[in-house]
């Protein structure tokens, strides 16, 4: 039974967002919303709960285990919190907006949750803000793509950008052609490249993989290393594109390159980066290439934003907001004025409100404005 000490707790990895950091996610949200607006991404609310077939059945890699599950009494299926709600953007545009135009710009922003949190982070519900290009997934939409994901970040208040961009599918590729593997050793070579094991790599067969290991720093670096490699048209293509987004990106923004990374681009094809910022632990964003399942698939880019620990370094540093204290019989049309232009006002509603005791910073005193 549930006693008077624990009846207010929350879950692990749920927690409460108070006043100061919710006033500073409403402004990030806004500020990025704005930005995907500005270029054409449509915002989209699909529901928070759906049945979980229809989550997991229109991207490749979803897993539903990760999704917290119910019977719903009403249909007697399973029903489950997205934990990602890319997919549920996809389901939009090959049913409800199958016949608009393309390529489709969508924007979304909404709360995800998951039945457990990853790795240290026990985090499990978090914001999850993006933009997907529907119809399209050349260099061209994955130029566009970074390049709004970072513009939206820097209108949120991020500095110090990085985006480290990886090459899903490029392992496959190498095993299918150059550098041929059984499919034993390539779930085996695909392992000890995640874990960067080179010794482990050459045990399991996958030594002609080594120099990915190496192929892993700054971009111009990165891309000489796997030039080296004279593996034709597997890296050239890639390479080359690689080449035209960065070319999109801001000037200081610093690009790393990883061309083995898959942890988080389960679902990706053949590009995808994550994004960092100064001052926020891991990365803020993450995206790329991918299908939307169906007949016929439909190719598509795209990023999430997690904007969660940006929100909390920046309401951190913000400053208390000016508020103003309304008293007893004050002028109800000056106050009104004074909202219209700015102010944030708080009605004293007895005798016993005070100013102070309220965090007011001013006080209107006959229709004026004076400061505590």
């Amino acid at each position: 039974m549930m006693d008077t000490e624990t009846r207010d707790l929350l879950p692990e990895g749920l927690e409460d967002r108070l006043p100061q950091d919710t006033a500073a996610a409403t402004r990030i949200t806004r500020a990025i919303m704005d930005v995907l607006d500005s270029h054409g991404y449509d915002r989209v609310q699909p529901p928070g709960v759906e049945f979980e077939r229809s989550l997991a059945s229109r991207m490749a890699g979803i897993e539903t285990r990760r999704m917290v599950r119910f019977i719903d009494p009403s249909s007697l299926r399973m029903m489950a919190l997205r934990s990602d709600i890319t997919p549920q953007v996809g389901r939009i545009a090959v049913t409800r907006l199958k016949d608009a135009p393309r390529p489709l710009r969508l924007a979304y922003a909404g709360q995800v949750t998951a039945i457990k949190g990853d790795g240290l982070d026990p985090t499990r519900e978090r914001l999850q803000i993006g933009a997907e290009l529907i119809g399209h997934a050349g260099t061209a939409a994955a130029g566009e793509v970074v390049a709004v994901a970072i513009e939206a970040l820097q209108a949120a208040g991020a500095t110090g950008i990085s985006v480290d961009f990886t090459m899903p599918g490029l392992v496959d590729a190498l095993a299918a052609g150059p550098w041929p593997l059984t499919p034993a050793q390539l779930d085996a070579v695909r392992r000890e490249l995640d874990a960067k094991d080179a010794g482990a790599l050459v045990t399991e067969g996958g030594a002609a993989y080594l120099p990915l290991i190496h192929a892993t720093g700054p971009l111009d670096a990165a891309i000489a290393r796997l030039e080296a490699l004279a593996l034709g048209d597997v890296l050239d293509e890639r390479i080359a594109a690689l080449r035209q987004i960065a070319a999109r990106l801001p000037a200081g923004v610093r690009m790393t390159l990883d061309p083995t990374e898959r942890h988080g681009f389960e679902y990706q094809s053949w590009f995808g980066f994550q994004i960092f910022a100064d001052g926020v632990r891991g990365a803020v964003a993450r995206g790329g290439s991918y299908s939307i399942l169906g007949e016929p698939a439909e190719p598509a880019v795209g990023f999430s934003l997690y904007p969660d620990p940006l929100i909390t370094a920046l309401a951190a540093q913000e400053a208390p907001r000016d508020l103003l204290f309304l008293p007893l019989g004050h002028d109800t049309g000056a106050a009104a004025r004074l909202r219209a232009v700015g102010w944030r006002t708080v009605a004293a509603l007895g005798d016993a409100c005070d100013a102070a005791t309220l965090g007011a910073t001013h006080r209107l005193e006959g229709g004026e404005v004076v400061a505590l």
